[in-house]
């Protein structure tokens, strides 16, 4: 995936909660479209933003485990406000529940002080191996570019918390 919409991981516990930060620019594409006299971030992007925060704390919590995480299922998603350009989305979230394949977490999305977006995401991870062995090489390198882009957005003293091979 190359759209990554987190700019930093500001906190890390494993297993737990994870915070990261969304800065919006006057710079970014979608805002001439979202909307020309009213720019502001759309609402699939702050539940994205929330998605891939999930994702990291899976993903660092579990060392890299899986290759493939995606959004199985979103609830009580609520809006509350706008986040405009030269603002930050704080987005916050907190593991529920956790198996072998799925994972629920309650997330929130703040501007300053106030609440932009709340509700519940659960995602599934997998590796692509597990459905086809021969796609083990293809695991691999996907799990490397994400080290890479968690070294760019993580402080180094959470990469030592996430595991030795971040």
């Amino acid at each position: 995936m190359r759209f990554w919409l987190l700019d930093a991981i500001e906190s890390f516990e494993p297993n737990e909660r994870l915070t990261a930060v969304k800065s919006v620019s006057h710079e970014e594409d979608y805002l001439e479209d979202h909307f020309p006299e009213f720019p502001v971030l759309p609402g699939v992007f702050m539940l994205e933003a929330a998605t891939q925060a999930a994702a990291w704390l899976l993903r660092m919590t579990d060392d890299m485990a899986h290759s493939v995480i995606v959004l199985r299922e979103a609830k009580n998603i609520k809006y509350a406000n706008f986040v405009p350009p030269g603002q930050q989305l704080r987005v916050s979230v907190e593991q529920i529940k956790k198996d072998d394949r799925y994972a629920t977490f309650k997330v929130i999305g703040k501007v300053g002080e106030k609440s932009a977006i709340t509700g519940r995401v659960v995602l599934e991870r997998y590796n692509l191996a597990d459905s086809d062995p021969h796609q083990a090489e293809t695991d691999q390198r996907v799990k490397t570019y994400l080290q890479e882009v968690l070294r760019s957005i993580a402080k180094p003293e959470m990469l030592a918390a996430a595991g030795s091979t971040t």
